[in-house]
């Protein structure tokens, strides 16, 4: 059974930085897709950036480049998402998922399994 917890979460202000962690279990992820996505109150679910577990390719959505940088350390199982420049529209439940492919896909529906999420609030 695949587990995924996040972790990391919190309250920041503007310009600052957070780490949050999505620890894998249940599998062997190197066929997988991991995907990032948040979702603030009253909006949909949204891609934030993902990455093919094996090849390590990367996507991110246009509002988080060059702030926000996906990785995995495959020893640990783990995917982070180290977040920078923080700003108040960053605002949201952040939700680690994988995908049963190699393909990292931008829908939320193309993913098969969802962690709990995490809190990240950014204050102006």
């Amino acid at each position: 059974q695949v587990q995924l917890v996040e972790s990391g979460g919190g309250l920041v202000q503007a310009g600052g930085s957070l780490r949050l962690s999505c620890a894998a279990s249940g599998r062997t992820f190197t066929s997988y897709a991991m995907g990032w996505f948040r979702q603030a109150p009253g909006k949909e679910r949204e891609f934030v950036a993902g990455i093919e577990w094996s090849a390590g390719t990367t996507y991110y959505v246009d509002s988080v480049k060059g702030r926000f940088t996906i990785s995995r350390d495959n020893a640990k199982n783990t995917v982070y998402l180290q977040m920078n420049s923080l700003k108040p529209e960053d605002t949201a439940i952040y939700y680690c998922a994988a995908r049963r492919s190699v393909v990292v896909v931008t829908s939320s529906m193309g993913y098969d399994y969802w962690g709990q999420g995490t809190q990240v609030t950014v204050s102006s």
